[in-house]
């Protein structure tokens, strides 16, 4: 186990059921007293049943994660989206605001909707999928968030790095192997300048606003089989990550299995994107790198966390020696990687 817990209180401490429901009245939203915790680390979002038989999803965002403006972007970006018929799921506006404020955490409720995984071995699943990733660009790319960060180097790479080692976080016996890998991996990530913000606008790559998060956990799918009333298809969750970046970071986390299986799935999403907007395949190069930064922030995310006693409970591997030896092995893989050709479609 990690060292650096901290012995203040989690923020979450004071976050009761009593205090839920309360924050959920102070809307004019009244509970039947049903609720249920869904599957969140960074916030705490609740499945909430009220007495006129609705039901919503409340989120309570992490204290000192995002500021207000950058909140309020993220539901704008979710209006939008729903303005143009995408199926996102946003928030809802409740006496004039999406964002809401009770006993020291801010909140949003959102519409209920239900799902499954999307079958992402399915050809028209994924070109579905690819349809509609295209259609939230094509809005994403109308304007740039002000106030919400890139993902980029500096923030998913560098920061993450520097914080690990300034905090001790990496055991000692695997800490030297780890700053060097790590580093290696960066120095190969800088040469893309649309990761970098340092090429000139006629030389870089277009950054627009995201998704930021689109794995299959964060798409629901709705069977066909089900009654009209219902949307088939996917919807869209949780975009609590939505950054600037390039448009290929919505695609990769869809991908698995070995490099062929990669390329096949790969080139139905872009089949499906390029229905309503045009790819840019120079973007290829940039999954490996991209997967690289997740591995990193990834790791300073769980570290930065551990206070909150949900993740030592969810996460016990983390902090080893062995998961550090993994990450070593993790990061020499992806170093080979990203000196690959890149996937072809």
């Amino acid at each position: 186990m990690p060292e650096h817990a901290s012995a203040a209180a989690h923020p979450y401490q004071s976050l009761t059921p009593d205090v839920v429901m309360d924050a959920l009245a102070s809307v004019g939203l009244f509970g039947d007293g049903r609720q249920m915790a869904l599957s969140s680390y960074e916030n705490r979002v609740y499945q909430l049943h009220l007495e006129d038989g609705a039901v919503v999803v409340t989120k309570f965002y992490r204290p000192g994660r995002w500021h207000a403006e950058q909140i309020l972007e993220e539901h704008a970006f979710a209006q939008e989206l729903m303005a143009a018929e995408i199926p996102v799921v946003g928030p809802l506006t409740l006496n004039g605001n999406t964002l809401h404020h009770f006993g020291g955490f801010a909140f949003s409720v959102s519409p209920w909707r239900g799902g499954r995984l999307p079958e992402l071995d399915d050809t028209d699943v994924l070109e579905w999928v690819g349809r509609f990733l295209a259609r939230i660009h094509a809005v994403g790319a109308v304007q740039a968030f002000k106030y919400r960060p890139a993902l980029d180097l500096a923030s998913f790479g560098i920061a993450s790095r520097e914080w690990l080692l300034a905090h001790d976080q990496v055991p000692l016996d695997v800490q030297s192997s780890w700053a060097k890998v790590s580093q290696q991996a960066l120095d190969l990530i800088a040469g893309h300048p649309c990761l970098t913000g340092e090429a000139t606008p006629g030389e870089t790559l277009q950054r627009l606003r995201l998704h930021g998060d689109c794995h299959p956990g964060n798409i629901l799918w709705t069977p066909l089989e089900l009654p009209a009333s219902a949307q088939p298809g996917p919807h869209f969750v949780d975009l609590d990550d939505a950054r600037m970046g390039p448009a290929v970071q919505d695609l990769w986390m869809l991908l698995s299995g070995d490099r062929p299986q990669r390329a096949r799935q790969l080139g139905t999403l872009v089949d499906g994107y390029e229905q309503f907007r045009p790819f840019d395949r120079r973007e290829l190069v940039l999954i490996e790198p991209l997967r690289t930064l997740r591995l990193l922030h990834y790791s300073a995310w769980l570290a930065r966390r551990w206070h909150d006693p949900t993740f030592p409970r969810h996460f016990p591997w983390f902090g080893s020696s062995d998961y550090w030896q993994g990450q070593v092995q993790m990061l020499q893989e992806q170093i080979e990687a990203m000196q690959e050709e890149p996937l072809v479609v």
